[in-house]
């Protein structure tokens, strides 16, 4: 599928960074103002529903999601860590890893509810600061997988 924006191997830096790539899938980190520290694990070959892939596709996804959060909740020390897959705006498997916290703009909506409140630019930014961390930790917990 050629306009599938998930299909894309390049990203705007506006749009994140990729910080692992497999066979499989890749690990992306948005550029989110409001919420530094959201991944993206997208499965790399157009697939729209988790039941189009095999069973051992599932898993290991799910292992590789799995250690994207750990890894989140290691270096954010998040209140929570919302886990989505949603696809209607975009039907490519893709599941959403967000630290979440009490004072974060959409607690406790979603990430994609109406902003609930401000967070203080300090906050942001250092939470900014420890995201810069997570490349390097998230790389390190899927090498672990092997």
């Amino acid at each position: 599928m050629t306009n599938c924006v998930l299909c894309k191997d390049e990203l705007k830096p506006e749009e994140g960074e990729v910080i692992w790539r497999g066979d499989d899938c890749r690990v992306v980190l948005v550029n989110d103002p409001d919420l530094p520290g959201f991944c993206r694990v997208i499965w790399n070959r157009h697939v729209a529903e988790m039941t189009d892939l095999t069973y051992s596709e599932r898993e290991h996804l799910m292992t590789l999601i799995f250690a994207v959060e750990e890894a989140m909740r290691h270096v954010m020390h998040p209140d929570k860590v919302n886990i989505a897959a949603l696809g209607n705006m975009v039907p490519h498997i893709h599941w959403h890893v967000i630290p979440r916290f009490k004072d974060d703009a959409f607690f406790p909506g979603s990430a994609w509810s109406s902003k609930t409140q401000d967070t203080p630019i300090s906050i942001i930014e250092s939470r900014k600061q420890k995201a810069q961390q997570l490349p390097a930790a998230i790389r390190a917990a899927i090498a672990t997988l092997a």
